[in-house]
C-alpha cells in the first residue's frame, strides 16, 4: 500500500491546495495531509483551527487522512509509514526552494521520494498569504478558497 503526505501550513487552505490534494489522492491509496506547527510562523489559525478546516473540506475523500505534527517532515513520513512527499509547484521559484528541501529530505529519509504536482493555471496566483491579504481588506475570497471554510476567514477579520 502507498502512502503519500502533503505538508503544509494550509492557514487557510486554498482552493490551489484542494486541487493538488483531489490530483494527489488518486494517485496514492492513502493521502496524509498533514498541517505543520511552525513557531517561527505567526499564522492566523491555530494548528487544531487548520486541522479542522481540513477535515471539513477533505470529509468526503475516503482516501485522505489529517494530521499535523512538528518537526521534520522526514520523521513524521517515517513515523506514519509515507514513503512519498508530495509537493505542489506554482513557479520556478517554488521549484527551486521545494527542489532543495527534496534534497535535504532524501538525505534525512533515504527511502523518502517526493512528486511534484504542477499547479493548474486557474490557481497559479494563488497563496494563503494573498488570501489573508484579500481577506484583511473586505475582498472576495470566493475564488481562492472552499467556501466551507470562508466564513472561518471572515470571521477572524471582524476581530
Amino acid at each position: 500500500m502507498k502512502k503519500a503526505i502533503y505538508a503544509g501550513s494550509f492557514d487557510p487552505i486554498t482552493l490551489g491546495h484542494l486541487d493538488i490534494i483531489e490530483r494527489a489522492a488518486r494517485m496514492f491509496d492513502t493521502l496524509v495531509v498533514a498541517v505543520l506547527e511552525n513557531p517561527n510562523k505567526c499564522s492566523l489559525f491555530t494548528v487544531e483551527e487548520r486541522k479542522e478546516h481540513l477535515e471539513l473540506v477533505l470529509c468526503n475523500m475516503k482516501n485522505v487522512e489529517v494530521a499535523s505534527f512538528r518537526g521534520l517532515l522526514a520523521d513524521f513520513s517515517k513515523e506514519i509509514g509515507a514513503t512519498v512527499a508530495i509537493r505542489g509547484l506554482r513557479n520556478t521559484m517554488d521549484f527551486a526552494v521545494e527542489y532543495q528541501m527534496y534534497l535535504i529530505n532524501r538525505k534525512l529519509g533515504k527511502d523518502m521520494e517526493t512528486v511534484f504536482l504542477a499547479a493548474d493555471e486557474e490557481h497559479l496566483s494563488l497563496s494563503s498569504t494573498n488570501v489573508k491579504e484579500v481577506a484583511v481588506f473586505g475582498g472576495n475570497i470566493d475564488f481562492m478558497v472552499p467556501q466551507e471554510i470562508k466564513p472561518f476567514i471572515i470571521e477572524k477579520y471582524k476581530k
